[in-house]
Formats: C-alpha cells, sequence, structure tokens
C-alpha cells in the first residue's frame, strides 16, 4: 500500500440533483463490489433495477460480485445491475445523445421526461 493514496468510488444521478463519493485504500474487484452493493441495497432499495454507467475499468464488471460474495447472495445484486460502458476511444458527447445518456443514469422504476 502506498501512503498518501487512496482510490474514490464516486456515484451520481444528475438528474436527480444526488451523489456520493466514498474512499476506500484499494481498488479492486471486491472494493467495486462492495460499493455496488451498498448502493443497490442502501440508496437504491426499493429499485428493482439500477442502470449503472462505467468506465471500462476491469474492475468494474458483475463477475467481481461473485468474486466478493456467495453466489446466493451475488445472483440478486447481479440481477438487479444493468451495466453499460463509455465508449473506449472516445468520449461522452461522442454517445448519440447526451440527454439519452443522462437518462441511462436513472432507477428504470423513474420516468425520464
Amino acid at each position: 500500500m502506498n501512503n498518501g493514496t487512496a482510490a474514490n468510488f464516486m456515484f451520481t444521478e444528475p438528474l436527480g440533483s444526488w451523489r456520493k463519493v466514498n474512499v476506500r485504500q484499494r481498488r479492486t474487484s471486491i472494493d467495486w463490489a462492495y460499493e455496488v452493493k451498498e448502493l443497490l441495497n442502501e440508496d437504491y432499495p426499493e429499485a428493482e433495477k439500477v442502470i449503472l454507467v462505467c468506465d471500462n475499468l476491469n474492475t468494474h464488471k458483475v463477475a467481481s460480485f461473485y468474486e466478493a460474495f456467495e453466489p446466493k447472495q451475488a445472483r440478486p445484486l447481479a440481477e438487479r445491475l444493468e451495466m453499460h460502458y463509455t465508449p473506449k476511444h472516445g468520449t461522452v458527447n461522442e454517445m448519440p445523445t447526451r440527454k439519452q445518456w443522462i437518462g441511462s443514469l436513472r432507477p428504470k422504476t423513474q420516468e425520464l421526461n
């Protein structure tokens, strides 16, 4: 571990004016799984499905749940999550429409105007 370094996990819902940042000592797939578990169970407990847009970091994958938890606990988390990734060689501005991308950040239980 390097002294003075940290990994920031940031979640945001721009249209809902909501954001959350958690700081951890590491940035492993297991750390990511615990952060997303907290997002699903504590921040969006009523949402049937949460759409998560993230970059292509190798730890950002549904398989991380199975690395961190027993299958009995991992599967319900994986089933509630719909993953979308930003382009590997581009920016968000290159996606079809900005409104479509921002709209994808909302839980499916909410309607986009």
